[in-house]
């Protein structure tokens, strides 16, 4: 078995409350630097993924963003979009989760989770730009309650022959990077949808695929900031409106990676 990447983290953190209408705002712009975020979205979960890897829960503080009862002060003074996930940091807000990921490995100290080898450094680029497209290519059959789509076929594909590119490793790029983590949280919601909605399960016929989730569920890093997958079904059948399709008609919705999956509630 390929050894998987050791995070620095230990132990089980104690997550803050998730932050509804009712509440207060924290003190914002006083030097904190905070990563607000839903604990269900996974676009805030890559976010969360990279700063645990990193090291820096003492660094970063966590604001649980109750999606579901969202507090107005969110959107009207901290980050206008009024998605998840942003970071407070330095004075300012940003957003976008591909962009907040490289933002967190490039400012703050911790393992760096880009290599410096030029040929991987481009196809990281390459798969993080298609990040976006891959996450609409497997949400839109279930969200337009489709049957599975040759698009999304063909996105599980080109993951299986990138997983393939390097050698040294079961991650995309070998070894342990932000690509794995602009993926891993995808797959985690769409091999539970397609498993149990359209009895179609993603890593049949691509092992490359497999032994990727079997070893990203070995980074603690990330599997502290999983759900319980029967949690997430949950989410998915009422705010994705995804049920079982009849056996001669199959299909699921879509997303595009701008915000949380679970657009009605995330934005």
């Amino acid at each position: 078995m390929a050894a998987a990447a050791a995070s620095p983290s230990s132990g089980k953190e104690a997550l803050p409350a998730a932050l509804g209408s009712a509440s207060e705002p924290p003190r914002l712009f006083d030097g904190t630097t905070r990563l607000y975020i839903c604990y269900f979205c996974p676009f805030a979960q890559r976010a969360w993924v990279t700063r645990n890897f990193k090291g820096l829960q003492d660094k970063i503080e966590l604001v649980g963003i109750d999606l579901q009862d969202k507090p107005t002060w969110y959107k009207e003074k901290v980050y206008e979009q009024g998605t998840v996930p942003s970071l407070e940091d330095n004075g300012k807000i940003m957003g976008e989760s591909l962009d907040l990921i490289k933002y967190i490995d490039s400012h703050f100290e911790g393992p760096a989770l880009l290599p410096e080898d030029p040929e991987k450094r481009q196809f990281a680029d390459e798969l993080i730009a298609y990040a976006n497209a891959f996450t609409k290519a497997l949400y839109s059959p279930l969200i337009s309650k489709a049957d599975l789509s040759d698009e999304t076929v063909a996105a599980l594909d080109k993951i299986e022959a990138a997983l393939s590119k390097f050698g040294d490793g079961p991650f995309f790029l070998g070894q342990f990077s932000l690509v794995d983590i602009a993926y891993v949280t995808i797959l985690e919601r769409i091999q539970i949808y397609y498993s149990h909605l359209r009895k179609y399960e993603i890593t049949n016929g691509r092992p490359n695929l497999e032994k990727f989730i079997e070893e990203m569920n070995i980074i603690e890093a990330y599997t502290q900031t999983k759900n319980d997958p029967l949690y997430l079904l949950d989410l998915a059948k009422t705010h994705l409106k995804a049920r079982p399709l009849p056996e001669s008609n199959a299909q699921l919705p879509v997303s595009t990676g701008k915000g949380c999956a679970f657009v009605r509630v995330c934005v």
